[in-house]
């Protein structure tokens, strides 16, 4: 598979997320109001929709934020294929999608028909840093202006709609993927679950990062193995800090 694909013209990327602020009591009445409406609609046999805010919050746009972009490259060295990881973190969201929509123009500039690549990013990821990008006033590089596109021009290889082989009533996730196809992932230390606790209460975007970045491996590991080419070793992936 995936014979035309260059790995070096891969942008592979993860994002986590929380809800935009610590409890329900601490979004602005009007939101409050909204976020009510919201989850009567998505959840109507939920008996407590602000209880239900710091547990699905996080996975709308609307009303959460992202604390994590991590991102990696493959670069080819004595012809084998290695893999830099990097993060953007912070309390500011606006200061992690400006530095990842920088990251992004210097990126298209190199390689103008570069790719995105990651796990369901088609749905979640990459509409999700669009939206809060918008809601911060920046603006989104040429690759992530997608209006218009038709579904096959959009630049993104999402290791989801590999597996799904054009059944689209089907969800895999990372995990149970990478499980089925024999790759080696490091134990977690957290779920995508914990991530609104571990940044809310623990305050610890290290370990958030540190999570984010196993599952841009994992992504890693799956293009390599779609492609037929070796899996990378402990020693061929790189932490940039």
């Amino acid at each position: 598979m995936l014979p035309n694909v260059a790995l070096d013209q891969l942008l592979l990327l993860d994002i986590e997320t929380t809800p935009a602020v610590a409890a329900f009591e601490d979004l602005p009445l009007p939101i409050q109001s909204l976020w009510l409406e919201k989850i009567s609609k998505i959840a109507p046999d939920s008996a407590d929709g602000t209880g239900d805010y710091a547990a699905k919050a996080g996975i709308y746009a609307e009303f959460g934020k992202v604390v994590c972009i991590s991102v990696g490259f493959f670069t080819l060295e004595n012809n084998q294929y290695q893999l830099r990881l990097k993060s953007f973190c912070h309390d500011d969201e606006k200061v992690v999608l400006n530095d990842f929509l920088a990251l992004v123009n210097k990126f298209y500039a190199r390689f103008p028909r570069f790719q995105f690549a990651g796990h369901n990013i088609r749905e979640f990821d990459i509409p999700y840093i669009c939206r809060r990008s918008v809601i911060h006033q920046l603006s989104l590089p040429q690759p992530l202006q997608l209006h218009g596109f038709k579904p096959w021009e959009v630049p993104m290889l999402d290791t989801l709609q590999l597996w799904r082989f054009g059944d689209y009533k089907n969800y895999t996730s990372l995990k149970l993927l990478t499980a089925i196809l024999g790759i080696p992932t490091p134990k977690d230390d957290i779920d995508g679950s914990m991530v609104g606790r571990v940044y809310w209460q623990e305050r610890d975007l290290p370990r958030i990062a540190a999570y984010c970045e196993k599952d841009v491996l994992a992504v890693a590991q799956l293009v390599l193995r779609f492609k037929g080419v070796p899996l990378l070793k402990e020693d061929e992936v790189v932490i940039v800090k």
